[in-house]
């Protein structure tokens, strides 16, 4: 990654966790609005709930700063409804992922040099 391209990544940082989450439910697959509302409820296990709106606007920013562009690909029409837009991360979204992630691990790690978190069990 180029100094500039870097900058160009860092400039989206720190995410919000709404959005780090709706993100984060793009990583592994292509997702339609309600698919990323059940991803983020379940990872989360209940403690962030996007309403609509919130959603739908973080996407529509998402979708205009070119971290997450509207997919082409359907599944078979007996599983899907017409009305549905699926999404998925750009490269450059994926990018600014990675980052906020490593941005977040940092905060982590130095949380446990403070003693605020237990120091990591080896496996």
């Amino acid at each position: 990654m180029t100094k500039a391209s870097a900058f160009s990544v860092q400039a989206f940082l720190p995410l919000s966790p709404q959005v780090f989450y709706i993100m984060l439910a793009l990583a592994d697959d292509e997702r339609h609005g309600y698919a990323i509302l059940l991803e983020v409820e379940q990872v989360t296990q209940g403690a962030v709930r996007l309403g609509p709106g919130t959603l739908y606007g973080s996407l529509k920013r998402l979708l205009h700063r070119g971290l997450v562009v509207e997919s082409d690909r359907r599944p078979d029409e007996a599983l899907d409804d017409e009305r549905r837009r699926y999404y998925r991360l750009t490269e450059l979204g994926r990018r600014v992922l990675s980052a906020e992630s490593v941005r977040l691990a940092g905060q982590v790690e130095l949380a446990r040099r403070k003693r605020i978190l237990p120091r990591a069990r080896p496996a």
